[in-house]
């Protein structure tokens, strides 16, 4: 650590555990939750996609989705998520945590709602589209991801940072589990309001056409999480250690951390000369760097 500090990130670090830090555990954690969810639900329905699309009336088994279809469906995200999070990484550092933070709430409520409208004359229309709207929401997911740890880490204080950090990561765990209970309870609403027979008794009706809302609901249901923790995201002030530190608002820093620390803070004097000291700016792949956070001598 450098030895010159500001006195709001100071302050910060060694701020008594209280309300904001809980509350930022929860948006940060429904973020966490957000992205396990629109992740890993559509593995649920991958089977149900195949019946419905991919039926074959002469066959003895039930429609599945081929495999080059299958891994396109569940990978989509996933090369999504990688893209987004180099892109939204570098962006958050340019227009701030909060800003970017939004974005990307916004475009996984957008792509969690467009996945669950895919369209398609064809199984192949249908498809393609969800695998569209499936790669720009892990996209959005590539953001959140790092986004949300760093807000949290930011926020919190010395002594309570690593439990609070392993507490958002947790959620991840919250996030599938909700997943398969969703993809439950629907299904066994559409079972007991459209029952159908065995696929033995009648190949055909044994998938009924209703089947095809309950895929649907399921991805689309991600994007409830979201919306809830739009206004509360937008509400937070942005992270003092970006505005005094990336953007040198150190004024707005110390007044926003006043109002969230519930204490008065004074802006420094002797501010603008604790910036310009070099220790608090080096690269990523720096010999500084490396000596703080990976070789010891």
């Amino acid at each position: 650590m450098p030895e010159k500090q500001l006195g709001v990130l100071k302050a910060l670090d060694v701020a008594k555990t209280q309300l904001y830090h809980f509350t930022a555990i929860l948006i940060a954690g429904m973020g966490f939750f957000t992205d396990a969810y629109d992740l890993f639900c559509v593995s649920l329905v991958t089977k149900l996609l195949g019946r419905i699309y991919y039926f074959n009336p002469l066959s003895d088994k039930p429609g599945s989705l081929p495999p080059h279809v299958a891994g396109a469906v569940n990978g989509a995200a996933l090369c999504g998520t990688l893209a987004g999070q180099l892109f939204f990484g570098w962006l958050g550092d340019k227009l701030g945590r909060k800003t970017v933070y939004g974005i990307t709430l916004i475009m996984m409520t957008l792509c969690s709602i467009g996945s669950g409208l895919s369209f398609g004359n064809k199984a192949t229309g249908v498809m393609t589209t969800l695998c569209f709207f499936r790669f720009w929401l892990g996209f959005g997911i590539g953001g959140d991801y790092p986004l949300s740890a760093t807000i949290m880490s930011e926020y919190a204080n010395k002594k309570t940072r690593g439990a609070f950090i392993a507490a958002v990561f947790a959620m991840q765990g919250v996030g599938i589990l909700a997943g398969g209970f969703v993809a439950l309870v629907v299904s066994s609403i559409f079972d007991m309001k459209f029952p159908a027979p065995t696929y033995e008794v009648d190949r055909l009706l044994s998938t009924p056409p209703q089947a095809d809302y309950v895929w649907r609901i399921i991805v689309m249901f991600g994007a409830l999480p979201a919306v809830l923790t739009y206004y509360w995201r937008m509400k937070m002030p942005e992270t003092a250690r970006y505005t005094a530190l990336v953007a040198k608002h150190i004024k707005q820093a110390t007044q926003d951390m006043s109002k969230v620390l519930q204490i008065q803070l004074e802006v420094e004097e002797r501010a603008a000369d604790i910036m310009k000291d070099p220790r608090l700016s080096y690269g990523l792949f720096s010999k500084e760097f490396a000596k703080r956070h990976g070789l010891h001598s």
